[in-house]
């Protein structure tokens, strides 16, 4: 860590003493990732000079060896020379150029576009097309296809030309005339062919791809239960448009659990640092107002129950206790089913199952924690009936919340729903209603015998 320290110390003393070629001897042994972190590290005048001692292709790696702060990319090319940041655009693969231009207004993407070569523009606008957070906005169109009918000698020759500006060549995909695809080959299997075999002879023609229309999720399910590094994305016709990569697809897994997690705290924007507390309370804000109306139910149940707590005081104290056993174990329910709908392994047939499973688990942990909670309050209180009533209402609580935990999930996804909005924080509310009436009903239902 004090190497890169020290390295970096070196980079800014050669930048601000304009020694360029040291700049560049330096710089360019770096690791793409640390390019970008020391990038950000510095200041704008200092990266006015890096702008200058780099050429747009190779700033274009830089900025695609990590993945900045959305807001950052509209304040780096805002930076660039416009020219200098179409040029850079224009050198980066089409699916990263995209995830840039993305960030961007419509005008300045236009703006841009306008500056490109014909060829990288058009690329991009092929991919700005597609709608977002599906297999074609993610895809690149930077893969080797072989004809089916070419020999392995050709491909090699196809090969060679593709290679440079392909994002991957581990794996070739073959098509027809018409370019459907018909197979795949591997590299490794291309290189111990035969010069002369005919590709179509050693393709495998069990070829699994996606759709174009097809949610980025999915698409991330099917690499990882395949272990693909890359897999082909095509049309309703079977034309070979692009290909998803691995390293696509660990930004979507990062990007969609960020999303998730943001969800179940009920806390919009989890994936970047707010630069001001007025920024972050902006993003809250909305939850908290729906979160306080929601708890304003709960105010409400304690004034229709008052006289039953004014006649029983003793009820008032186990009120917290009901409550959050009851968030608790919704929220547990929750987490399980909406991990199961995230990860695919909760599908139609064991939907029914999981509920059964839930319901068993809220009888079974209802039960013991009644039971422990009557002996607590009978040798705390010495009030056997307060203990019963305690005691039932956890129980009623834990089974309703854990039932509904895992219910409420399954149909916000039965709705189309992302089921991640089900969050933690509303569900441990609602619980906290549902706990509250139960108690209280049953006291009022029971007041006099207490």
């Amino acid at each position: 860590m004090n190497e890169l320290l020290i390295e970096e110390n070196n980079l800014i003393n050669f930048l601000s003493n304009g020694l360029m070629h040291e700049f560049r001897e330096s710089f360019m042994q770096l690791h793409p990732y640390d390019q970008s972190l020391f990038f950000e590290k510095v200041d704008q005048e200092i990266r006015q000079k890096i702008f200058h001692y780099l050429s747009p292709k190779e700033m274009a790696e830089l900025f695609e060896a990590t993945k900045f702060d959305e807001e950052r990319y509209e304040f780096y090319l805002k930076e660039m020379d416009t020219i200098y940041a179409a040029d850079m655009l224009s050198y980066m693969y089409a699916d990263n150029a995209v995830d840039v231009l993305n960030e961007l207004g419509k005008d300045q993407v236009a703006s841009y576009l306008s500056i490109m070569d014909k060829e990288s523009a058009q690329e991009i606008k092929d991919l700005l097309h597609y709608e977002e957070y599906t297999a074609g906005s993610i895809m690149t169109t930077e893969y080797v296809a072989i004809p089916e009918n070419s020999t392995c000698r050709s491909a090699m020759t196809i090969l060679r030309s593709e290679a440079p500006n392909a994002e991957t060549i581990y794996y070739l995909f073959v098509v027809n005339e018409a370019h459907h695809l018909t197979g795949v080959i591997s590299l490794r299997n291309l290189i111990i062919a035969e010069e002369d075999t005919l590709i179509k002879e050693i393709m495998n023609e069990r070829v699994v791809s996606v759709l174009v229309s097809e949610d980025q999720e999915e698409v991330a399910r099917t690499i990882k239960d395949y272990n693909f590094l890359a897999v082909p994305v095509v049309d309703f016709e079977q034309h070979l448009l692009g290909i998803v990569t691995v390293d696509d697809i660990i930004d979507v897994l990062d990007e969609e659990a960020s999303d998730d997690y943001s969800k179940l705290a009920a806390v919009s924007d989890m994936d970047t640092f707010d630069k001001s507390p007025l920024q972050a309370a902006k993003k809250r804000l909305p939850w908290l107002v729906i979160l306080l109306f929601l708890g304003m139910m709960t105010a409400n149940l304690m004034s229709i129950f008052e006289q039953t707590l004014d006649k029983v005081a003793l009820l008032a104290v186990f009120i917290p206790l009901i409550a959050g056993m009851a968030g608790n174990s919704g929220t547990q329910a929750l987490a399980v089913a909406v991990r199961g709908i995230a990860t695919g392994d909760i599908e139609e047939e064991s939907k029914m199952k999981l509920l059964f499973r839930e319901a068993g688990t809220g009888l079974i942990t209802g039960l013991i924690c009644g039971l422990l909670v009557i002996g607590v309050v009978f040798f705390w209180k010495h009030d056997l009936l307060i203990g019963i009533l305690v005691g039932t209402a956890i129980f009623a609580s834990i089974f309703i919340a854990t039932l509904g935990g895992s219910f409420i999930p399954l149909l916000i996804h039965r709705m189309k729903i992302d089921p991640a909005v089900a969050s933690g924080p509303f569900i441990t509310t609602i619980n906290d209603v549902v706990s509250i009436l139960i108690y209280l009903g049953l006291a009022t239902l029971f007041i006099s015998s207490l």
